[in-house]
């Protein structure tokens, strides 16, 4: 099923639900179903809107619980209700896609296995890491901290150093 997604292309899925939202809206429909396609095509020619496909794709995944309370609720003639399920059903598959094409573009749906172990955005000040950094000592460094037989005499420290940190 997974690969059947991944070889879905997002922008064709989207071009082909929004003229269909479109050919049904004089009609009686869902009134939200165009607008939520007009942006899902916006977002999806958007290469940098990481926040905006998971706002789409949010949007879509939440549109299916409501199109099926509208169909309950409202009457259709055969050939309209029609056009409205196979826009209802055309919509899985297309969120399926948007999320997938989300996770490729660097972005996530919060709950939906998102990985809290992965690389970081910021690091330690002072240099509590394993690699240092700006010159700091890290915490990982393998320095003798018992007495040893030249132990006696402190070493010299520089005169000026600067900053907040120094070595210890």
């Amino acid at each position: 099923m997974a690969d059947f997604i991944q070889a879905l292309d997002p922008a064709k899925l989207v071009l082909a639900e929004t003229a269909l939202a479109f050919i049904i809206s004089p009609f009686t429909v869902p009134a939200y179903n165009l607008p939520i396609f007009l942006f899902g095509s916006y977002v999806q020619e958007s290469s940098d809107a990481a926040q905006s496909l998971t706002l789409f794709a949010g949007l879509l995944s939440a549109s299916l619980f409501y199109d099926v309370l509208w169909m309950f609720n409202n009457e259709q003639a055969g050939f309209l209700r029609l056009l409205t399920v196979v826009l209802f059903l055309l919509k899985i598959p297309t969120a399926g896609a948007f999320l997938i094409a989300m996770r490729q573009r660097g972005g996530q749906f919060p709950g939906l296995g998102t990985d809290i172990n992965g690389p970081t955005v910021w690091s330690m000040p002072g240099g509590f890491t394993s690699g240092g950094r700006d010159g700091y000592q890290t915490v990982e460094d393998e320095t003798p901290r018992g007495p040893s037989k030249a132990a006696s005499v402190p070493a010299p420290q520089p005169a000026n150093q600067s900053g907040a940190y120094q070595a210890v």
